[in-house]
């Protein structure tokens, strides 16, 4: 079992917390406390010890931060987790408000008294995150005050332990890249960026810049660290032994100096105490890192990440990797949904066809000696109105049948050594209303306008994201998630900073891989995502053309329901993509299953007639 569905927050404890922590804000003598979905490393699993923001709430969702008042009690989330909250979280004691339309920074300047005294934990909030905070809250004359510890930690008192995860080598086979060479790039950038060290505070970077997998957090192989990569020298690793055997710890003294984490902070004074520059990337750090080197008189130098963009552009060894996973992946879903296809209705839970799914999985990895290491999140199975929550977590409290002539949503994903899948498919069960299929249809033809695209060097995600809601928006819908996120390398699924949305303005270069899954939501009814991976290719010359254009290449593999297609919503070019994805499809998958999973996927990759 790599899922749990067991409820993992208890919403009717939230009173009891949020009076308990009360208590401490007037000792404190503040007049709030922020408390993000966040760790130390800022990303988005995290462990158990980390998910401050449940505990409190009840709220299970990624991505959330709740502001805590003498008298009012606030929960921030954004429009994939609307419903999610309200359904999790107390409404007797949270009030849920827009994390993007009104985020904490705006509500305290409209809504707080001045000269008010907020509360946070300066690990947990990044140094671009207080900036705002400390300028939002200066126009009220009000003040961010850094706690010393965590003021949740304080009043949770079974809170689980740090973990201690095995770490362990990945291998150049399929790291396409020794960690040597990728530190010698690192240390460049950190030269060429103004400053005399960095921290690598992500354990992304951690794990691509030294080649090296965990097993922290659930569903993303992470060490959780930290590094100091200087401009020149050897690097400081910080990773508790324990995480490592014999073979790993020595691999790791080769490149760097290894040290617990406790001492990243006595490290760091040291090292701003003679006078150097200190690079933080104003995203991804900790507010406490400035905090440290400010306090020894130095001042901090913006820098990026360095690993981030290199991790994001895959290499060659990367690219074929992640081919080779999605043909096993999609041999996967090609049982899973050729099962699911045979099932009566209203004879399945949402539970049970989510770990059929991983079953599909963990079998198809040891047949190919490629062995399932993971889901890569929580499944989101959801069927009939669940599956309108756009990050819907089924539990065996919320578990609902697949009734006749509903939709199903099943958003999922694998972690292979080799490669990170994530994959969306909408599918009927029964028939499709008029409704149904106009919806579906003007979905499909979001995700084929992505596939199909041409565009320029310098091309960012903002740029294109429309071409995914022009077929809703004809129709006066939307939906209220980006377009496509990146993804990693047997890491994390959804990745920076690449991505396809609104705010999307990462440049798009060859070798980066992104989700494309435009979806529509009617609550209370029933959800519509596709979802396929694709990676961009290196520009070419267009024929007729004057500049090179960039296109896309899908990876994933695994039909999309005719059954729920308009064709007359449809042009020639997007029925001509439709029938040559299936083609391929069948040509790809066809050979890795069986003969009655072929039969059944001949017959689903058919052509539109």
């Amino acid at each position: 079992m790599f899922q749990s569905f067991e409820v993992t927050a208890d919403p009717s404890q939230g009173v009891a917390r949020v009076a308990r922590l009360r208590e401490t804000l007037e000792r404190a003598g503040l007049d709030g406390y922020l408390v993000p979905r966040a760790d130390e490393h800022q990303g988005e699993y995290v462990a158990a010890c980390s998910e401050r923001l449940a505990w409190l709430t009840g709220f299970t969702g990624s991505a959330g931060v709740a502001l805590i008042l003498r008298d009012k009690a606030l929960l921030f989330v954004d429009g994939r987790y609307t419903l999610q909250a309200s359904e999790q979280a107390d409404p007797g004691t949270f009030t849920i408000e827009s994390l993007v339309d009104n985020p904490p920074r705006d509500w305290m300047v409209s809504n707080l008294a001045a000269g008010a005294r907020i509360g946070f934990d300066p690990w947990l909030h990044t140094v671009g995150e207080v900036r705002g905070l400390e300028k939002a809250l200066a126009k009220m004359d009000g003040q961010l005050v850094p706690s010393d510890g965590n003021l949740v930690d304080d009043i949770w008192n079974e809170r689980p332990t740090a973990p201690l995860g095995q770490a362990r080598i990945q291998p150049k086979e399929f790291a396409g890249e020794l960690a040597s060479q990728k530190l010698e790039r690192l240390a460049e950038a950190v030269r060429q960026g103004g400053a005399d060290f960095t921290v690598l505070t992500d354990p992304s970077s951690l794990a691509w810049a030294f080649n090296i997998r965990g097993s922290d957090v659930p569903h993303t192989p992470l060490a959780l660290g930290f590094a100091i990569v200087p401009e020149s020298g050897r690097p400081l690793l910080f990773l508790d032994k324990r995480k490592l055997d014999r073979e790993t710890e020595a691999y790791l003294t080769q490149l760097a100096e290894l040290m617990p984490p406790s001492m990243l902070d006595d490290e760091v004074k040291r090292l701003t105490g003679n006078g150097k520059r200190i690079g933080l990337d104003p995203v991804l750090a900790a507010d406490k890192l400035r905090l440290i080197a400010e306090g020894e008189g130095m001042e901090t130098v913006d820098l990026a990440d360095p690993a981030r963009l290199p991790r994001a552009i895959k290499n060659t060894t990367e690219l074929a990797g992640a081919r080779a996973a999605h043909r096993r992946d999609g041999a996967a879903m090609a049982r899973f949904l050729s099962w699911l296809d045979t099932q009566a209705p209203g004879t399945l839970t949402e539970i049970a066809v989510a770990e059929k799914l991983e079953a599909c999985r963990a079998t198809t990895g040891e047949e190919t000696q490629m062995p399932l290491r993971d889901i890569s999140f929580d499944t989101i199975s959801g069927a009939g109105p669940n599956g309108a929550i756009i990050h819907y977590r089924v539990t065996t409290r919320t578990n609902r049948t697949l009734g006749k002539n509903e939709l199903y949503l099943v958003d999922s994903g694998a972690q292979y050594e080799d490669g990170t899948t994530d994959i969306t498919r909408t599918v009927i069960i029964g028939a499709p209303d008029a409704e149904m299929r106009d919806r579906f249809t003007r979905v499909l033809k979001g995700m084929i306008a992505i596939s199909r695209l041409r565009f320029p060097q310098g091309t960012r995600g903002a740029d294109i994201d429309a071409f995914a809601r022009h077929a809703l928006w004809q129709a006066g819908l939307d939906y209220a998630h980006g377009t496509g996120h990146g993804v990693g390398s047997y890491l994390s699924v959804h990745e920076g900073p690449q991505r396809i949305a609104k705010t999307g303005t990462q440049k798009l270069e060859a070798g980066m891989i992104l989700s494309n899954e435009p979806g529509y939501y009617k609550p209370g009814a029933y959800g519509i995502r596709l979802e396929n991976l694709i990676v961009v290719e290196p520009a070419i010359p267009v024929a007729g053309g004057e500049i090179p254009m960039h296109g896309f290449e899908t990876l994933t593999l695994a039909p999309l329901d005719r059954r729920l297609v308009d064709k007359a919503l449809l042009d020639e070019g997007e029925r001509a993509w439709l029938d040559a994805y299936h083609a391929r499809v069948l040509s790809e998958i066809g050979p890795m299953v069986e003969e009655d999973v072929r039969a059944w996927l001949e017959e689903a990759t058919a052509p539109l007639s």
